[in-house]
This record gives structure tokens, C-alpha cells and sequence, in this order.
């Protein structure tokens, strides 16, 4: 079993492989490659910082929701305290992960607010859920919600990306395109996540959905599934990058295309092994390598080392 000092062993080649993203990419991918911190949530913004800058990684992709790294009502307090941390180490922020729907809520404006004053690019909002008793208005309401927010995003100087998520509003893209599609490109677009994209539609809509929203894809969410068939029916299965459904080559192909730049926030949401939550921690690192490498593999392909 890998242990924390397997990591600490491959963290200096890992932190050398590092450069590569930059230097490889220099004339096709300049985006940043950012770690989701939802995946170590026992480490505070100080060990973050340096657990994720000898990953190798350019940025954090923060949370700032309940249970997340900096609290919703402590924004003001301690988000400009995390991301200096965070920068201390030689990383960016260039996207903070919110439970935000509406501007109406109390921890809207003091987020954003907080954000723009950091010079954070990125937020992605909380997710609209259907409550399938009548879904037009459910997602009247959502959109009118999400539209108010997005206004509030461009006062503060903020780009809001939706993110599409499985069994959720917007998770086919046709939901939210058209509304989408009239708030002004400079701050709105999508979070695309290709993993809750294939899920929605493995065949084909994935293609649609993609196509709908590459011309103003802000960031995307990096993961994998595939589908399962339990004793209680077919579900979703996390996975290792590579490991299921998603096309990656396809997939990353249409972003050069279309010259995406944003932030890849990479996320581990399949189970991790560990009697403890230190062993658990560190299978989590190991799980971190070994798909960031995957990741930039693909990237180099798609857009040329």
C-alpha cells in the first residue's frame, strides 16, 4: 500500500514534471491545472497550499461552502486569509466552488463582493434542483435565480460558470442554454463537467450538450464513470480518469478547437481505500498523481507539446 512517504519519494519527480504544463503547453494550453479541495478537507489553507503545489499542480479550486475550506458566513474574515496562504505557496485561485443560487441570499454579496476585491476570475454556483412536480416552472424559477446571480457576478467583477450536473437542472445543456445564451459572454458561461455530461447521455448528447456550450465553456470539471448495475438497479459508478466512459480524446479535442484557456479542476470522487483518515489521505495523494498525470497526457495530445 502507498503511504505518505511513497508520496513525499514522488513528489520531488512529480514537482519536476510539474514545469511541463507551462512549458509544454506554452503554445497551446495556457490555462491553469487546479486541484478540487474538497478532496483534502482535513488539511488547513497553509498545508493545502504546499500539499498541492508539490503535486504539481497551478492552482486550488476553493471551496467556499458549508463544510468547505473557508465558510459561507466567514467569507469577508477568511477568504482573503485562504487564498493568501494558497498564493504563499506559489499557487493561484482562479475559481472558488459556492453553494450560491440567487443573489437574494445573505452570502452572496459579501462573497462576491470578497472575490472580485481578490481578483478571483471564476465562481460556480450551487446546484438547481428539479422537484418534478412541475418542471417548466421549476426551471422558470431556477433560471430567474441563476440570472439574478450572474448579475450580481458581473457587479463584482466575477465570471460565473453553471455547472451541468447529473439528475439536476442544466445537466442536458438545452435546459439553460437560451438563457444562457442572453446574459453577456464576457461573464457567463458553463462549469462543464464532461463525467455528468456523458452520464446524461452516453450516446450522443454529450456531443450535443458540448456543442452547445464550448463557444462559452469558462472551466470544466475533470472526472469519470461508467454505468453499474446493482441489486437496486443501474447507477453511476465513479472511476479513475480512463477508467470509464468519458472520450477523453474526443473531449479535449473540441476544447482546443474552440481555444478553451480556463481553469481544469481536477476531481477524485471515487471511493479511496483507508482504515484511517490519514491512510485515507494518503490514497487520496496517490489517486491525485496517478490522474493528473492521465489528465496531462491528454492535454498535451489535444493541443500539441
Amino acid at each position: 500500500m502507498n503511504s505518505r512517504r511513497d508520496f513525499i519519494k514522488t513528489a520531488t519527480a512529480t514537482a519536476t514534471l510539474a514545469a511541463l504544463p507551462k512549458l509544454a503547453f506554452a503554445n497551446g494550453f495556457n490555462g491553469t491545472f487546479c486541484l478540487f479541495s474538497k478532496h483534502l478537507p482535513n488539511l488547513n489553507w497553509q498545508k493545502l497550499g504546499a500539499t498541492v503545489k508539490k503535486l504539481g499542480f497551478g492552482g486550488i479550486d476553493l471551496t467556499v461552502r458549508p463544510k468547505g475550506h473557508v465558510l459561507p458566513e466567514r467569507a469577508v474574515e477568511d477568504l482573503p486569509q485562504a487564498v493568501a496562504a494558497i498564493r504563499a505557496a506559489g499557487l493561484s485561485v482562479p475559481m472558488i466552488t459556492t453553494d450560491l443560487h440567487s443573489a437574494s441570499e445573505p452570502t452572496a454579496k459579501p462573497i462576491l463582493q470578497t472575490a472580485g476585491k481578490l481578483r478571483i476570475p471564476y465562481l460556480k454556483p450551487g446546484y438547481y434542483k428539479y422537484d418534478f412536480v412541475d418542471v417548466r416552472k421549476e426551471l422558470d424559477k431556477a433560471m430567474t435565480d441563476f440570472t439574478s446571480l450572474a448579475e450580481l457576478c458581473q457587479e463584482s467583477g466575477v465570471q460565473i460558470g453553471f455547472h451541468n450536473h447529473e439528475a439536476n437542472i442544466g445537466a442536458p445543456i438545452w435546459d439553460v442554454a437560451n438563457v444562457i445564451d442572453s446574459l453577456p459572454p464576457k461573464w457567463v458561461g458553463y462549469y462543464f463537467d464532461i463525467r455528468h455530461a456523458v452520464a446524461e447521455g452516453g450516446v450522443a448528447a454529450w456531443k450535443m450538450a458540448l456543442n452547445l456550450a464550448a463557444p462559452r465553456i469558462k472551466m470544466i470539471a475533470v472526472k469519470d464513470s461508467y454505468p453499474e448495475k446493482t441489486s437496486k438497479g443501474w447507477r453511476q459508478k465513479n472511476c479513475p480518469l480512463g477508467e470509464g466512459a468519458v472520450d477523453w480524446k474526443a473531449y479535449f479535442q473540441v476544447l482546443k478547437k474552440v481555444n478553451f484557456q480556463g481553469p481544469i479542476s481536477l476531481h477524485i470522487e471515487y471511493e479511496i481505500a483507508g482504515k484511517t483518515p490519514a491512510e485515507i489521505e494518503d490514497n487520496t495523494l496517490v489517486a491525485i498523481q496517478r490522474d493528473f498525470e492521465f489528465l496531462k497526457a491528454r492535454v498535451s495530445e489535444a493541443y500539441g507539446v
